[in-house]
């Protein structure tokens, strides 16, 4: 029986490791299986957790090698206090979208936005929602915006 944090992580490497997998199954079940091995704990952690995350990007990143015609990007939006501010998310994505112009096939991976625009210890209200959902929609029209026509840019949020 798959264990409910096993089948979101199970998800989510299928999600992020989809352009170079094509959506094998078997394949996000051998990734699972690499990553959790090298962390402690790691079949109750949640696709969520930092430590499943940063390690699922360095494993990513390695397999889009210079080399590869498949770049990648990690934007994570609690890496300073601004991640949520219209500005900072601007310069984060920007840079991102910068250094994956060269390359045909594309994955931007924007994580913690959804903790930073509400930290654990605050409350969903009407306007944070609202924020959040104007952070997402912002997200999407500046890559749309500014990548190119002929490229293919996976944008996945966690």
């Amino acid at each position: 029986m798959t264990h409910p944090a096993q089948l979101r992580r199970l998800h989510f490497l299928n999600a992020l490791f989809a352009p170079l997998t094509g959506h094998d199954l078997y394949l996000a079940q051998q990734i699972d299986a690499a990553i959790t091995s090298s962390l402690p704990e790691a079949e109750e952690r949640a696709p969520i957790d930092p430590a499943f995350v940063a390690a699922a990007a360095k494993l990513f990143e390695r397999l889009c090698s210079p080399q590869s015609a498949h770049g990648f990007f990690h934007w994570d939006a609690s890496a300073d206090d601004t991640g949520v501010m219209p500005l900072f998310t601007r310069a984060g994505v920007m840079q991102g979208l910068k250094q994956l112009a060269a390359y045909p096939e594309s994955t931007l991976l924007v994580t913690n936005l959804r903790a930073v625009q509400c930290p654990p210890t605050r409350r969903w209200t009407v306007r944070r929602c609202r924020e959040y959902d104007d952070t997402l929609a912002f997200i999407r029209d500046l890559a749309a915006a500014r990548s190119r026509r002929n490229a293919n840019l996976n944008l996945l949020f966690l």
